[in-house]
C-alpha cells in the first residue's frame, strides 16, 4: 500500500502524499524540538521539511523507509536553522548562582531553551520505549544536548534515540561512518558529564510526580514557606527564563521567593494572589502560574513552571515567564 502511495505521490497526488506524512507528523515535531530546543521552531521546521519533502518526492528511490527519508530531511532542516543562530542556553550554563538576597537583573534577550507539553507526545510503544521517551524528553537531557554542536547533536539523536545504524545516519548528514561513529563517541562522552545521574532522575513515578506537584501546589498557593523547602532537594535549584539570575540551594530560594521583588516579578511572589493549575511537559511534572489581574476580578497567566525531581526531591524548580504564546501550547485556560 505504502508504495503504490509513493507512485502516487510521485505522479503528483498531493492526498497521497497526505497519506504517507501524516503519521509520522507527531514524532518529526519531537525529533526537531530535540534538535531547536524550541516548540515553535520545531513547527516551522516541520513545515519547511514536509514542503522539501512534497519538492523532492520523485527523488525518494526506496533505499530506506519513507519514514527515514523524512527525519533525514528533517533534520537537515534543522542543522540550517542552527547555523543562522545560536543553541539555546540554560541559565545555569551562562552565569553563576546568584548569592542569597540578590535582585535579578532585567530580562535577557536570549532564546532559552522551552518547555515541551506532554500532550504533543506520542505513545510509547512499550514500558521500555516509555522509559526511554521520559528520559530523551526531559528538561536535564534538552539543556545536556543544547552544548553539543549541531552535528554531534544531530548524530547523537539519530543514532542514540532512534536506534539508526551509523551507516544510514551517515547517509543522511553526508558523512562517512567513521565521522559518525567519531561523532556519536564524544556526543556519548558530553552527555554522560553533564547528567551523570540521569538513570537517578527517572526513579520518581507518575504517583510520586502528582505527589510532589500537589504538595507544590498547595505550598505556593497557601505562602506555606517551610513546607515548600522541604519538597527541595539540598541542591534545589530555581531558574526563571528570560532571566539569567538563578538560585541555588533551598535557603536561596527560599529567601527570594520571601524578599521584595522587582516590579516584573512583584506579583509572582508565592501567596494568595497566584494561582497554579497542573498540567505535564516533558514528562515531568509541571504548572501553568496564573496571577491576580489588578482589578482582582480574576488570575492572569504569567508562566509556565516545570519541576525537575530526583530521589532526594524536586531538584530543579524551573518557571518560564513573560512568553504568553507558551500557554497557546499547553491544554490550560487562558485565566483562572
Amino acid at each position: 500500500m505504502s508504495e503504490l502511495l509513493v507512485q502516487q505521490a510521485q505522479a503528483g497526488d498531493e492526498r497521497a502524499f497526505e497519506e504517507l506524512v501524516s503519521p509520522h507528523r507527531h514524532e518529526l515535531h519531537v525529533h526537531c524540538y530535540r534538535m531547536l530546543g524550541s516548540a515553535e521552531d520545531a513547527e516551522d521546521a516541520v513545515q519547511e521539511s514536509l514542503l522539501r519533502a512534497w519538492t523532492r518526492v520523485g527523488t525518494f528511490a526506496g533505499t530506506s523507509t519513507f519514514r527515514a527519508w523524512l527525519y533525514a530531511i528533517a533534520t537537515n532542516v534543522c542543522l540550517d536553522v542552527l547555523r543562522r543562530r545560536k543553541r539555546r542556553p540554560w541559565p545555569t550554563d551562562v552565569i553563576e548562582a546568584a548569592e542569597a538576597g540578590s535582585v535579578p537583573g532585567e530580562p535577557a534577550d536570549i532564546p532559552w531553551l522551552q518547555p515541551y507539553p506532554d500532550s504533543l507526545l506520542g505513545e510509547a510503544s512499550s514500558a521500555e520505549d516509555s522509559v526511554l521517551a521520559r528520559e530523551r524528553i526531559q528538561l536535564a537531557f534538552l539543556t545536556a544536548i543544547q552544548q553539543l554542536p549541531p552535528r554531534q547533536r544531530a548524530v547523537l539523536l539519530l543514532c542514540d534515540v532512534l536506534s539508526w545504524p551509523a551507516k544510514e545516519a551517515a547517509t543522511a548528514l553526508d558523512m562517512t561512518p567513521t565521522a559518525v561513529y567519531s561523532a556519536l563517541r564524544r556526543a556519548q562522552a558530553t552527555l554522560a558529564a553533564r547528567v551523570p545521574d540521569r538513570a537517578d532522575a527517572l526513579t520518581s513515578s507518575t504517583g510520586t510526580d502528582r505527589t510532589t506537584l500537589e504538595k507544590f501546589v498547595r505550598a505556593w498557593e497557601s505562602a506555606d514557606m517551610d513546607g515548600l523547602v522541604s519538597l527541595l532537594a539540598h541542591d534545589a535549584r530555581l531558574v526563571m527564563p528570560p532571566y539569567q539570575t538563578w538560585y541555588q540551594g533551598p535557603a536561596a530560594i527560599a529567601t527570594f521567593l520571601a524578599s521584595p521583588m522587582p516590579d516584573s516579578l512583584a506579583r509572582a511572589k508565592v501567596g494568595n494572589h497566584t494561582r497554579l493549575l497542573p498540567t505535564a511537559a516533558n514528562c515531568q511534572p509541571a504548572f501553568g502560574l496564573y496571577l491576580q489581574s489588578a482589578d482582582r476580578t480574576g488570575y492572569e497567566r504569567f508562566g509556565i513552571g516545570v519541576l525537575t525531581l530526583d530521589a532526594e526531591g524536586i531538584h530543579e524548580i524551573a518557571v518560564f515567564m513573560l512568553n504568553p504564546a507558551l500557554f497557546d501550547l499547553f491544554d490550560l485556560p487562558a485565566a483562572a
